[in-house]
């Protein structure tokens, strides 16, 4: 539905989802109980200050991640991939230690939740094989989530007034409300079809022509746009926020003139002719609670990113992780060369190609 998710910050959206379960909840508290590491009797793969995990709490935690992430599958043995996950293990081990009893409390409430809402979503059948193919219980699940959450919560709480406010001055043309209508000429028609950027410009150019010329935008909209997400409303989207569209819907929204016919405004989905009904900027004392909370959460996730870029390798003691080796081909070599890329490849950037192919499968439906 032309929606923007580079809005979302997908590294805080990593950080909270990648970095998965270990054998026990309390492995990053304060002064840890080095003997609880070791009672399953595994390498120590990690010592940082407060605590240590092992080898098989660190495999525990990658089994844990496929389920959330099975596209992992083919770049989980990678050394670059592995290093960095566990180094995401590490924080929130040592972050959940550090948090406010109120954030440990809201973190376990609202694990619970989340852990009901994805055997809803999946089925209470297929989220037990999913554990199951992973040799996972539920109250792993449940202490990983809530793990995650007691983190996310804690950073929410560390948020003053003031970065707020400064937050919502650098999103502030993002949440500017527009009434747009619209016409999409899709690069695909509605059948699936392929159609020529040509061919969906002069489409769209006619389009232009026959609203400049008065016919009705809604009827003409309902007939011949191929946006199913707004065409059978007129080609209406009422009361959005811009930050919510593709870049360059964005832009046309925040400055076409009111109520004017635009030229086609090409997209990833093809061409559009907007006309922009009503634009209302938003002020702070305006902000609805759903905006304050996705505001807050975003300067959480700055105040994370710094802890992870500038304090968590000064924590981390010492990483002795196995040695993999690479895949050999046909002739016994190691495809080092063509896996470098791959290597270099991290969860953020796996993320964004699979928004983009999720943004482009999505298109206006």
């Amino acid at each position: 539905m032309l929606q923007n998710k580079q809005m979302r910050s997908k590294k805080w959206l990593l950080l909270a989802l990648s970095a998965v379960l270990t054998l026990s909840v309390l492995a990053g508290c304060g002064k840890k109980d080095t003997t609880a590491a070791a009672k399953d009797g595994s390498k120590v793969v990690a010592t940082y200050e407060g605590g240590e995990v092992t080898e098989d709490e660190f495999k525990k935690e990658m089994a844990t991640m496929l389920v959330f992430y099975p596209e992992y599958e083919q770049i989980i043995g990678m050394e670059q991939f592995q290093e960095y996950f566990l180094k995401q293990q590490i924080a929130y081990l040592y972050l959940e230690g550090k948090a406010s009893d109120k954030a440990k409390k809201t973190g376990e409430e609202k694990a619970k939740e989340q852990l009901d809402l994805m055997k809803t979503q999946a089925g209470a059948d297929e989220f037990k094989k999913m554990l199951d193919a992973q040799k996972l219980t539920e109250a792993d699940v449940t202490a990983y989530m809530t793990r995650i959450l007691t983190v996310v919560q804690d950073y929410n709480d560390k948020v003053t007034d003031e970065q707020l406010k400064a937050e919502f001055e650098k999103n502030k043309k993002d949440l500017t409300v527009a009434t747009v209508r619209h016409v999409l000429i899709g690069f695909e028609d509605k059948n699936g079809k392929e159609r020529k950027k040509e061919d969906a410009l002069k489409l769209a150019k006619d389009i232009q022509t026959r609203l400049k010329k008065g016919e009705d935008f809604a009827k003409v909209a309902k007939e011949n746009s191929d946006d199913t997400g707004s065409a059978d409303n007129g080609g209406l989207y009422q009361d959005v926020a811009v930050g919510n569209w593709v870049p360059q819907f964005k832009e046309a929204a925040l400055t076409l003139p009111i109520n004017e016919i635009s030229d086609p405004v090409e997209t990833d989905y093809g061409y559009h002719v907007m006309r922009v009904e009503a634009r209302a900027e938003k002020t702070f004392d305006k902000l609805t609670d759903t905006e304050k909370t996705s505001l807050r959460t975003q300067a959480a996730s700055e105040l994370m990113n710094d802890f992870m870029e500038k304090e968590l390798d000064n924590l981390i003691k010492k990483i002795d992780l196995p040695k993999t080796e690479e895949p050999a081909d046909s002739t016994g070599e190691n495809k080092d060369t063509t896996q470098d890329d791959k290597k270099n490849e991290t969860p953020q950037d796996n993320n964004a190609a699979t928004d983009q192919k999720e943004d482009k499968a999505e298109g206006t439906k």
